[in-house]
């Protein structure tokens, strides 16, 4: 499901579609999932944000200062796209483009999902000396700048736009003022 919602969005593919990529009968999804392709959604939405965190995570902990951990958290997403072709994107964000207001599960998980990930870039802040109201700013210009980044390089069939938002603010997070 995440591979689908990052190629072609939630209402991208249908539901058979996916049921055939999973091997899996339609019975099965609605025995797991009584929500159906929604609440499908919200389970690829909370099992993407777990792998993201853990993967921040991991690389916060490899590196001295956050900036070079949110370096490589970016530049990972940049090989993804160019070695797809540009054709994968952000699963969140592709489910976020797509939902209503009438899908209210959906971007509570999704609204869920980015707080974390915006929680453990401001604590790696907060730790290497930013002030906490700053670490949270930054930490949402940090995760708006890798959503935006990566759907304008995606269009673009270029990384330039991520890159150059990159190397921006990174520059703001090794700035403690």
């Amino acid at each position: 499901m995440i591979r689908t919602l990052q190629t072609r969005g939630l209402h991208g593919a249908g539901l058979s579609e996916i049921l055939a990529l999973a091997k899996a009968p339609k019975g099965v999804l609605y025995h797991h999932f009584p929500g159906g392709k929604n609440a499908l959604a919200v389970a690829a939405v909370e099992t993407t944000v777990a792998w993201s965190c853990d993967w921040l995570d991991k690389l916060m902990d490899q590196h001295e200062h956050p900036a070079d951990a949110l370096r490589d958290w970016i530049a990972r997403a940049m090989g993804g796209l160019g070695d797809s072709g540009f054709e994968i994107g952000c699963p969140m964000a592709a489910v976020a483009l797509e939902s209503t207001a009438a899908d209210v599960e959906l971007r509570a998980a999704l609204a869920r999902g980015f707080d974390a990930i915006r929680l453990r870039i401001a604590q790696a802040l907060v730790r290497a000396g930013h002030d906490e109201q700053r670490a949270r700013g930054l930490a949402a210009l940090m995760v708006a700048a890798y959503e935006g980044g990566l759907l304008q390089a995606r269009v673009a069939n270029d990384v330039t736009p991520m890159l150059q938002a990159t190397d921006t603010l990174l520059l703001l997070l090794k700035t403690k003022e």
